[in-house]
């Protein structure tokens, strides 16, 4: 990512799809940050992601799970211990799961599981992060991912103004209803830490063929990450509490 250069990067749900992408791309980036912390439930697991660790020296492979208190303590410890006194500039909160559930279909268990993954769980990896993103928050000048960034990965589907242009995603009730909640979470920590300088976006990446994604997406993961890293190169100021999407283009709430 370019100037001034971001230094550190930590993904949420690497072992796959978006993550795996987002990893793939920032480790081949030129100039490339100097960590990337990839993190996912099973590290063990994660075939590609463990070639990957193998090929890029800067990418640091790290246990997960968001919905747990004591792997978020445990992994905060460690990036602590990789990145040092320069912090955390930019957390990318990616991970997350879907469940098929149209009205007839809903049950309060999944809207409660999906809520827990795709909207708790962010906010607080966020709030766990927040001391190493403030430190290198106060290392740098501006606003975006070269200082300190937090970015939600959101989605099309949560927005609130486009539901009747998008009547396919009726049939994920509780994914579209949980991502629409991130997206408050973004617009409250813009605001809140702003005077930190901490900025805050939430991202639709594009749909992808990923195994959230499904077979009729009309993007390949691939196609997107350039993009997609793009926009984070370019995110400043102005951009603090918006909903973007892999081009760059806003989107409604």
């Amino acid at each position: 990512m370019a100037q001034p250069r971001c230094r550190s990067v930590l993904i949420t749900g690497c072992s796959r799809g978006i993550g795996l992408g987002l990893v793939r791309g920032l480790a081949a980036a030129d100039p490339s940050p100097d960590f990337v912390l990839a993190t996912c439930r099973y590290p063990e697991k994660a075939e590609e992601l463990q070639q990957l660790s193998k090929q890029y020296s800067n990418i640091r492979l790290l246990q997960l799970d968001v919905v747990c208190e004591s792997s978020i303590k445990k992994v905060v410890k460690e990036v602590e211990e990789i990145v040092g006194d320069k912090g955390l500039n930019c957390l990318i909160n990616n991970a997350g799961i879907n469940v098929l559930a149209s009205l007839e279909e809903v049950t309060a268990e999944t809207m409660l599981t999906i809520y827990e993954t795709n909207t708790v769980a962010q906010l607080m990896v966020t709030k766990a992060f927040l001391p190493l993103l403030r430190k290198a928050a106060q290392l740098g000048t501006g606003m975006g991912c070269h200082r300190a960034a937090i970015i939600n990965m959101s989605s099309l589907a949560a927005s609130m103004q486009l539901v009747q242009a998008n009547e396919m995603f009726l049939k994920v009730y509780p994914y579209r209803i949980a991502k629409t909640a991130l997206n408050m979470i973004t617009r409250c920590l813009a605001a809140d830490l702003k005077s930190d300088g901490i900025l805050c976006i939430s991202l639709h990446p594009g749909w992808l063929q990923t195994d959230m994604g499904g077979n009729m997406a009309p993007m390949q993961v691939q196609e997107a990450i350039p993009g997609i890293l793009s926009v984070l190169d370019r995110l400043g100021e102005k951009e603090n509490g918006s909903f973007l999407d892999w081009q760059g283009e806003t989107l409604p709430w």
